[in-house]
């Protein structure tokens, strides 16, 4: 009202903070508002006056974690009379009893993250993407990457498990995607990087981890075990990534990829998107990062085998073919986490896929015709109960012909017949194509007839390219020797 004497109430009204039509109401009515009233009063009897001081206080004291659901359901055994309607009532108030009386709750402290100093990697599982390659359900993880500060992150597809082979490829890819290492390399206790065995976390950390981390100028430390939300810079991404997997394959329209390495691309096509959201921040980070090493350190683990008489080497419960000329030798293999690359010295012999023991501990095979034929040839008969029968097979279509064969044939004949099969896929490079004819073949209720499939597969002579071969003659190398080559050489 005192700017009211000197300015119209639109002015008075913006100099006093308050609205215009408060302003032209007290110029209608200038009597103060009336008090607000008094709050309500209950209404009807509290129907836990008798039993929450003399129950419910002592049921939550002596057990702080107690649910509220739990308390009302044993307040009704007590009391039947009471009725559900108090549910509500009884979860307010007991609400409000903690408040006043309750432990104390953790607090989470929020941090700041410096550029350049943490970087996060952790597992996570993808059962229930429900991802397949070429039919064949995919149990899998991801082993996952991230910088605190500028949120870039990494992902890898792992077929086992947590292992330190999987955390060693999976962190050294995303290292060098990235360009630098950062200061410290936080994780949980990964049994991969942890023996979890003392108190001391410098005294769990195995050797392997240590030198890793090392070999990157990084320090390894881990959150407290047991507290999964210290490691919260990547716990709540590993939802947000997963939610964009699901999303992306409902895009897709299916789960199922015709290969590992396009399940694979499928993955770095959407943490390449996430990372793009983040650009201006992850080029701010990259330089604070430490320099990589001129090299990356081992991301395998390396054992010796020894090659037995059955054509092949047993490792972590799965059996493994190789050329029987092998048998007796001794050869290094270097696991990782989807393959294995064997030696024999310093020499690379092969790449073998890498097997896995079922969860049962019932031990598997990985078996590769093309390693057993030329010995099979010689033993058809072996082929009835051979215990790896069924990974001999390279397609499905064999599978089946083999099993309409011995129910048709006899047994011995079935298997000669099978081995012929396998050899004639393997010499004449053909197995695709004689898979489609067997199934055709099944498909009409026949057998495979071994003289069509041979002529239909052999080398065509018309084909074949016209070789001549020039002999020089002698005469023209001791022409050499006239000349006084040989001398010049020595």
């Amino acid at each position: 009202m005192k700017f009211r004497q000197t300015s119209t109430p639109t002015i008075a009204a913006a100099k006093a903070s308050i609205s215009r039509a408060t302003a032209y109401r007290f110029e209608k009515d200038r009597k103060v508002p009336s008090p607000p009233a008094a709050p309500r009063g209950r209404r009807r009897a509290d129907p836990l006056a008798a039993i929450f001081d003399a129950e419910v206080v002592p049921m939550l004291t002596a057990a702080p974690g107690l649910r509220a659901i739990s308390v009302f359901e044993e307040m009704i055994r007590r009391h039947p009379e009471l009725g559900s309607g108090v549910r509500r009532t009884l979860e307010r108030r007991i609400r409000s009893w903690r408040a006043l009386h309750g432990d104390e709750q953790e607090v989470m402290f929020r941090q700041i993250h410096v550029p350049g100093r943490l970087g996060l990697s952790d597992f996570t599982d993808m059962g229930h993407a429900g991802v397949s390659i070429a039919g064949a359900p995919l149990d899998h993880r991801l082993y996952h990457f991230r910088l605190a500060y500028s949120g870039f992150e990494h992902a890898h597809v792992v077929l086992g498990g947590e292992s330190f082979v999987a955390l060693a490829e999976g962190l050294q890819n995303a290292l060098w995607s990235l360009g630098g290492a950062p200061l410290e390399h936080r994780s949980d206790s990964l049994s991969a990087a942890f023996r979890n065995l003392d108190k001391d976390a410098r005294a769990d950390l195995t050797q392997r981890y240590e030198q890793l981390c090392s070999h990157y100028g990084m320090i390894a430390t881990r959150n407290n075990p047991g507290i999964a939300h210290e490691n919260g810079a990547i716990e709540g991404p590993h939802g947000h990534l997963k939610r964009a997997i699901a999303d992306a394959l409902l895009l897709r329209g299916s789960a199922d990829f015709d290969a590992l390495v396009g399940y694979r691309g499928f993955i770095d096509e959407i943490v390449g998107r996430q990372n793009t959201r983040h650009a201006r921040l992850i080029e701010a980070e990259r330089a604070q990062l430490r320099k990589l090493p001129d090299r990356r350190s081992s991301d395998y683990e390396e054992v010796s085998v020894r090659v037995t008489s059955s054509g092949g080497f047993t490792l972590r419960k799965v059996f493994y073919t190789v050329p029987s000329r092998l048998i007796g030798h001794r050869l290094r293999v270097r696991l990782f986490d989807d393959r294995l690359e064997v030696l024999i010295g310093g020499t690379p012999l092969m790449t073998l896929p890498r097997g896995r023991a079922s969860r049962s501990g019932k031990h598997d095979q990985v078996v590769n015709y093309h390693h057993v034929i030329h010995a099979l040839r010689r033993k058809p008969m072996a082929l009835l109960n051979l215990v790896y029968r069924d990974q001999l097979f390279p397609r499905e279509a064999y599978r089946r012909t083999f099993e309409a064969l011995l129910e048709r044939l006899p047994e011995r004949q079935a298997c000669r017949l099978m081995v012929e099969l396998l050899a004639m896929a393997h010499e004449r490079g053909c197995e695709s194509e004689l898979a489609d004819q067997l199934a055709q073949a099944l498909e009409a209720g026949q057998l495979p007839d071994m003289s069509t499939l041979r002529e239909r597969f052999a080398p065509d002579p018309a084909r074949l390219p016209t070789v001549v071969v020039h002999l020089a003659p002698l005469s023209a190398y001791a022409a050499l020797l006239d000349n006084g080559l040989t001398g010049e050489a020595a």
